[in-house]
């Protein structure tokens, strides 16, 4: 019954593609998040040398400063994955001394809002409102609202995770 609600999971992102998360391949970490897509549950991947490099997580003041003195997480064993979990930007940063004022910094953002897309004028338009309510049966019965369904899928298959049933 778990596999049957299992929901899909995010596309996986190296870091700097095949060059990794490094100072000598001059990789333009800001141009690599800008060419990514990511969504909620996206992992991304750090794969460094741990003797030259290492993964803080940090606040956009200090990502902005490249300070590295007091990161909200720090990660050291050199092929680190980290999930997305939720909306907006994820500042992440080398802590080795120099390394983050040479350019080894990622801003992973997940929007917060849907994209809007063009419509045929050309101007933006936002996407169209889904419903959460499901129509009234004709019977005079009540039905749940669909997010309460929904809750009770993501809540099943948590506790399929957490029992090892998937």
């Amino acid at each position: 019954m778990c596999l049957m609600i299992s929901t899909s999971v995010g596309s996986i992102h190296k870091v700097g593609d095949s060059a990794g998360w490094t100072t000598i391949a001059n990789v333009d970490y800001y141009h690599w998040a800008l060419t990514k897509s990511f969504q909620l549950g996206d992992v991304i991947v750090f794969e460094y040398n741990p003797q030259f490099h290492n993964v803080m997580r940090v606040t956009h003041a200090e990502y902005k400063a490249c300070n590295a003195s007091s990161p909200i997480s720090t990660y050291t064993t050199g092929n680190d994955s980290i999930t997305i979990d939720t909306r907006g930007h994820h500042f992440f940063i080398c802590g080795v001394p120099g390394h983050c004022q040479a350019g080894q910094k990622v801003d992973i953002n997940v929007p917060r809002a849907p994209s809007v897309a063009p419509s045929e004028s050309g101007s933006a338009s936002p996407a169209p409102a889904l419903t959460t309510e499901a129509p009234a049966p004709s019977n005079g019965a009540t039905t749940p609202p669909l997010n309460m369904h929904l809750g009770w899928l993501l809540l099943l298959q948590l506790a399929c995770i957490v029992f090892g049933l998937s």
